[in-house]
C-alpha cells in the first residue's frame, strides 16, 4: 500500500510531531482515507460485539457447564494465548505486512466462536477461548499497524477515537442481544452471533486491504533490509505458561475439590515462571518504568489492571449482589462503551491535542478512573444503588477513553516504522499481562468463595484496581522525553 505519512519533524516532549500544513487539509473521511476508516470501523465493531456479548453471557455459560469455579480461568484462557499470538503477529506483520496477518486472524476468530458454541464441557469451552485469544492477538496487532501505516500521523488520534465510537452500538445492543438469545435459544447462540457479522465486516474491509497491499509489500521489503532484532518468542511463551498455571491453579487449589495439592503446585510453579520470564518478555526498562516505549508499556499494563480489574467483574458482581440476568448485568458494559467513546472523542479534538501532551492526557484519564472507580466499589459494599454507582463508572470509562488512545498513539510516535509491529506487540503483551494477572487473582478469590460469593470479594478486587490507577498516576511524567 502507499504510505501517506509525512516525514516526521521533531516531536515536542511527550507529544506527537506536528504534521505538515498540506496534511492538515486531509480528513479521516475524505475519499483518500474513507476505505481504510470504514474497514477498520467495521472490524472493531465486530470485535466489540463479540466482547460485550461474551462477557455478558460468560456467567451463564460457566454455570450451565457446572464450571463457575473456572470463571476466572475461562476469561484468562484467551489472554494466555493472546500473549504468544501478539509476539508472533508483531514479527509477522513487520515481515509480510498487515494484510496476511489480519485475514488469518479473522479465519481463526470464526473457528474459535464455533468451538466455544459447541462446547460440551468446560474443557472445550477453555479451548475455544484459547483460540479466541490467538485470533484477537493477530487481529489487534495487524489492525493497529494497518491503521498507522495507511494514515498520516495527524489522523491517528482520530482513527483511534473511531475505535472507541465503534464500541457504542455493541455496548448498547450486545448485552441485550446476548440476554435475548440466551432466553430464546440458549447461551450457545451468543457465541455464534459474531460470526454472522464477520462476512459484512470482511466485505467492508476488503477494498482498503486491496488498495494498501502494495504498501504492505514495500514495508516488508524495508523491514527485511533493516533486519530489526525480532522480539523473543520464548519469554512470551514462558510468560503465557506462567499465567496459565496461575489461572488454573486458583480453581484447583481453592474450589474445595480433590486437587488442592495440584493447584498449590501450579500456583507455585506459575509464580516462579512469572518472575523468571517477565523481564525478558517486556521491553528492557519496563519494570523500572524507563522513559520512552518502556514507560508506555508499563503504564498501559497498570491502566488495564486498574480499569479491567473493575469492568471485567462488573457483570458478575451485579449478578451476584443484585440477582440480575445477563441483559441487566450488561448495562455496565453499555456504560463502558458509551463513555469510553466520549473520552476518546475528547482526546481526538485538535484543541486537546495542542494543549495537552500525552502525559497530561494520561494523567487526567487516570485521575477520572481513581475517582469514578469508587462508584462500583460502593455498589459492591451496598452503600450505593445501581444508578449512582454506575454514574461513577461512567466517569471512569471517560478516563479510560482519554488514557488508552494517548498511550496507543505514543507507541507509533516512538517506534521506527519497520519496528511498529513489534512495538505494538510489546504494548499488547503488557496490557494482556495486567489483565491476565487481574483475572487470575480474581478467579482464585471467586473459586475460593464460589459457594458464598458476596460483595466483599468484589470490593477487594475493585480496591486493588483503584490502587493500581493511583500508582500509575504518579508515573505519568516518565512519558516525557
Amino acid at each position: 500500500m502507499t504510505s501517506t505519512a509525512a516525514v516526521p519533524t521533531p516531536a515536542p516532549p511527550g507529544g506527537s510531531a506536528p504534521a505538515a500544513a498540506p496534511e492538515r487539509a486531509e480528513r479521516l473521511l475524505s475519499a483518500r482515507h474513507l476505505p481504510v476508516a470504514v474497514g477498520i470501523i467495521a472490524l472493531v465493531t465486530l470485535g466489540a460485539f463479540e466482547n460485550r456479548a461474551v462477557i455478558s453471557i460468560m456467567p451463564t455459560a460457566t454455570r450451565a457447564l457446572d464450571g463457575l469455579a473456572w470463571f476466572g480461568a475461562a476469561n484468562a484462557a484467551s489472554m494466555v494465548t493472546f500473549m504468544v499470538a501478539v509476539v508472533v503477529a508483531g514479527r509477522w506483520v513487520d515481515r509480510v505486512g498487515a494484510r496476511t496477518v489480519l485475514l488469518t486472524g479473522l479465519g481463526t476468530f470464526a473457528a474459535a466462536q464455533v468451538v466455544t458454541a459447541a462446547a460440551p464441557s468446560m474443557a472445550v469451552l477453555l479451548l475455544g477461548r484459547g483460540l479466541s485469544g490467538i485470533a484477537e492477538g493477530l487481529i489487534d496487532v495487524s489492525t493497529l499497524v494497518f491503521a498507522a501505516r495507511a494514515l498520516p500521523e495527524h489522523l491517528r488520534a482520530k482513527v483511534f477515537a473511531t475505535f472507541a465510537a465503534a464500541w457504542i452500538l455493541p455496548s448498547l445492543l450486545g448485552p441485550g442481544a446476548a440476554g435475548a438469545a440466551e432466553a430464546l435459544v440458549g447461551w450457545r447462540l451468543v457465541f455464534l452471533l459474531p460470526t454472522v457479522l464477520l462476512v459484512p465486516a470482511l466485505l467492508l474491509l476488503l477494498p482498503a486491504l486491496r488498495r494498501n497491499v502494495r504498501h504492505d509489500d514495500g514495508q516488508a521489503t524495508r523491514a527485511a533490509d533493516a533486519s530489526p532484532t525480532p522480539a523473543p518468542l520464548a519469554p512470551a511463551i514462558g510468560l503465557a505458561t506462567a499465567v496459565a498455571l496461575l489461572s488454573i491453579g486458583g480453581p484447583l487449589a481453592f474450589d474445595g475439590g480433590d486437587h488442592r495439592l495440584a493447584g498449590l503446585v501450579a500456583l507455585a510453579v506459575g509464580g516462579l515462571a512469572l518472575v523468571a520470564t517477565v523481564r525478558a518478555a517486556l521491553p528492557p526498562g519496563t519494570l523500572t518504568v524507563a522513559r520512552g516505549i518502556p514507560a508506555v508499556v508499563a503504564l498501559r499494563t497498570l491502566l488495564v489492571v486498574a480499569f479491567g480489574g473493575i469492568g471485567g467483574y462488573l457483570p458478575l458482581m451485579l449478578d451476584v449482589t443484585h440477582d440480575v440476568g445477563p441483559a441487566l448485568a450488561g448495562i455496565s458494559l453499555s456504560v463502558t462503551g458509551v463513555f469510553w467513546a466520549v473520552g476518546s472523542a475528547v482526546h481526538s479534538l485538535d484543541a486537546v491535542q495542542r494543549r495537552l501532551d500525552a502525559a497530561a492526557r494520561v494523567r487526567l484519564g487516570l485521575a477520572l478512573i481513581v475517582v469514578g472507580g469508587t462508584g462500583p466499589l460502593l455498589i459492591a459494599l451496598g452503600v450505593l444503588g445501581l444508578v449512582p454507582g454506575l454514574v461513577g463508572w461512567a466517569l471512569a470509562a471517560t478516563g479510560m477513553g482519554l488514557s488508552s488512545p494517548s498511550l496507543a498513539t505514543e507507541i507509533f510516535t516512538l517506534a521506527e516504522p519497520h519496528e511498529q509491529g513489534q512495538a505494538t506487540a510489546a504494548s499488547q503483551i503488557g496490557a494482556s499481562l495486567g489483565s491476565a494477572l487481574t483475572t487470575a487473582g480474581g478467579g482464585a478469590l471467586i473459586a475460593a468463595r464460589h459457594d458464598t460469593l458476596d460483595g466483599g470479594v468484589f470490593a477487594l478486587l475493585i480496591g486493588i484496581s483503584i490502587a493500581a490507577a493511583a500508582t500509575a498516576l504518579t508515573l505519568t511524567h516518565r512519558l516525557r522525553a
